[in-house]
């Protein structure tokens, strides 16, 4: 049967996402590394702020965010007024996207940049532009070279996924002199926080009117099932997109969940110093193993491996052990597993497994 029904341009353009694998079949409790999801859960204190705002689902939720965004502001340092909330950042790039970009102008990004940043650029009915990389980096140059007078967008993920590698400030501000006004340099901090003493950009948003940077509480904050995200922008930007994002788009147990997560730093203090400590581990293991992976800045690392071939053979060993991983040829790694950092004793079987394999190879 046919239908009369045609789909904006763009969308039908679009691969359907596939998340990190969770199960394996024949075993059933695998660990779980392909997502970059929080060894240690999340904090104790969400749970109990989450079964105390239970008691109200019959009410609505707050549609300005208030508590939340103040947590946010008291623990950064920002302008409270100038932070925008979302379900997970992804909606907070989405709504940029939306906003900001439409038919006849470009959205940038780089080649090995989260896979999302096509799709919000397809949905708003604009052309996807790809710079490349230069050895798994960002390559300012690269960017600034393709930025044209239709550049609308530039989607920039600093800690980069799959890679782990990032810009520095140095170079991220190069890029922002370089782009034009009526172009918004969007910087996605997922794993800002596990790159030491990097503010996420909050510093050239204050400084610049084109600047966004993006948050999310699915990684460190171990709350990938709540959804919440923010965003931090001039008073502008957030005016513009507080006008097409739901009123009611954070339900009241992820504004709960996610105020009282933000104001347990002990717990987060706690959750930096052990990824800190089991990624280097998890890299130095690798690299003894002679597997090659470049120095992370995230809460994974991607190890790559001679060729497609034996990375699939690797994935496969690791799970036979009820191990997995991330297979990243879709991110233009076919060569790589990215490997979420784990407890310690997550890294301990890792390597043992890989040592395993790197033995029968």
């Amino acid at each position: 049967m046919t239908t009369a029904l045609r789909a904006q341009p763009g969308i039908m353009d679009i691969a359907l996402y596939q998340g990190g694998a969770s199960k394996i079949v024949g075993q059933t409790d695998p660990l779980k590394l392909s997502s970059n999801e929080n060894p240690f859960g999340s904090s104790p204190v969400v749970a109990e702020a989450i079964r105390e705002a239970a008691t109200a689902l019959h009410r609505y939720p707050s549609t300005d965010h208030t508590a939340l965004r103040a947590a946010i502001a008291d623990v950064h340092g920002l302008d409270a007024e100038r932070i925008i909330c979302g379900v997970g950042s992804d909606e907070v790039l989405t709504l940029l996207a939306m906003a900001f970009a439409g038919p006849g102008d470009e959205v940038l990004y780089t080649e090995h940049g989260f896979s999302l940043y096509r799709i919000f650029a397809l949905s708003a009915g604009a052309t996807p532009v790809v710079a490349p990389e230069r050895d798994r980096r960002v390559d300012v140059d690269a960017l600034i070279e393709r930025i044209t007078p239709a550049t609308r967008l530039i989607y920039i993920a600093n800690p980069g996924n799959p890679t782990g590698t990032a810009l520095d400030l140095p170079e991220l501000t190069r890029l922002a002199d370089a782009v034009p006004q009526d172009c918004l340099l969007v910087l996605d901090g997922a794993y800002a926080e596990f790159y030491d003493s990097y503010d996420g950009g909050a510093a050239l948003v204050t400084a610049r009117e084109n600047v966004v940077m993006t948050r999310t509480f699915s990684k460190l904050y171990g709350l990938g099932g709540l959804r919440v995200g923010w965003g931090y922008a001039t008073q502008h930007v957030i005016d513009v997109l507080n006008r097409i994002r739901g009123p009611f788009n954070m339900s009241v147990l992820a504004l709960a969940g996610a105020t009282a997560a933000m104001k347990d730093r002990g717990f987060v203090e706690m959750c930096l110093r052990e990824n800190a400590q089991q990624r280097a581990r998890l890299i130095g293991g690798l690299r003894q193993l002679g597997i090659a992976c470049d120095e992370s800045h995230a809460n994974f690392v991607m190890a790559r491996f001679a060729d497609e071939t034996t990375a699939l053979a690797a994935d496969a060993h690791l799970k036979a052990a009820g191990i997995l991983v991330r297979l990243v040829k879709g991110y233009g790694f076919p060569e790589a597993l990215r490997i979420t950092v784990g407890s310690a004793v997550d890294v301990t079987r890792v390597l043992e497994a890989l040592a395993s394999f790197q033995e029968a190879s």
